[in-house]
């Protein structure tokens, strides 16, 4: 048993308690623990943690804060949840899903990691909300990556689909069936809104929706659509907004 196992054991007590939609209790652990605790440490040095950040190593640039969270969140809640795929949307040069493959596997987790994007840089954006511009994020070997997920690391449990959202979501999501684990990070609104209500209505139940980036400041067309989709029109409520969005999927109580 790691040091973080140990953590887990000592402070984490499964909890069925929900306010609006979430569980406090949960999102305090995980964020409070990374912001303020001792959870950055401990995850730093855990040993499956540091052989999953190497094979996904300069293939991502999401923030090892939200790295760590999404490996809390694979190792110590999903196991607590009906069995469902992972998917994630906007991958750039597919580091993080490599991340989250490995991991699963090595947890032995019967699930695959569904990894979508257009492999060819961004695709036309909203320049009234958004500051990205079509083109950018361009710079990915689509077949080397394919080849050293499945070849070089022998990750079996992960699928790319390269295309518009708009054009593969639905054939994915009618595949895998269920998710416990959705991952957006799209960086402008239409990407964001396209990857929510593609999945939305196939989240096992307290399934997680994580946002990578609508935090930052260059991402603000993400932050409008988790404002008045996911906050205003559907009326969830976040478990996490450190080290970025999370929320949950309960029937509203």
């Amino acid at each position: 048993m790691t040091a973080l196992d140990q953590y887990f054991e000592k402070h984490f007590k499964t909890s069925t308690e929900l306010l609006n939609g979430r569980s406090v209790q949960d999102g305090y652990i995980r964020s409070v623990g990374l912001q303020f605790g001792e959870l950055q440490t401990l995850i730093g040095k855990d040993p499956l943690f540091r052989d999953a950040c190497a094979v996904a190593h300069g293939r991502t640039i999401i923030s090892g804060e939200n790295r760590m969270n999404l490996y809390l969140l694979i190792k110590y809640f999903l196991p607590r949840l009906q069995t469902g795929h992972i998917i994630e949307f906007g991958a750039y040069k597919g580091g993080n899903s490599i991340f989250m493959a490995y991991v699963a596997k090595a947890l032995n987790l019967d699930i695959t990691i569904y990894c979508l994007d257009t492999f060819t840089g961004m695709p036309k954006t909203d320049p009234s909300i958004d500051l990205h511009t079509e083109g950018d994020f361009n710079d990915v070997d689509f077949d080397e990556l394919k080849n050293y997920a499945h070849n070089t690391l022998g990750l079996t449990n992960i699928s790319f689909v390269q295309g518009l959202f708009s054009d593969t979501a639905e054939s994915v999501v009618s595949e895998a069936g269920s998710f416990s684990l959705v991952h957006i990070d799209c960086d402008i609104a239409s990407g964001v809104e396209e990857s929510y209500e593609a999945v939305k209505n196939n989240m096992v139940e307290g399934g997680y929706i994580a946002f990578d980036d609508a935090l930052f400041s260059s991402c603000l067309g993400a932050t409008v659509i988790i404002e008045d989709i996911l906050i205003r029109r559907d009326g969830l409520n976040s478990e996490q907004i450190y080290p970025h969005y999370v929320f949950r999927n309960f029937d509203k109580v």
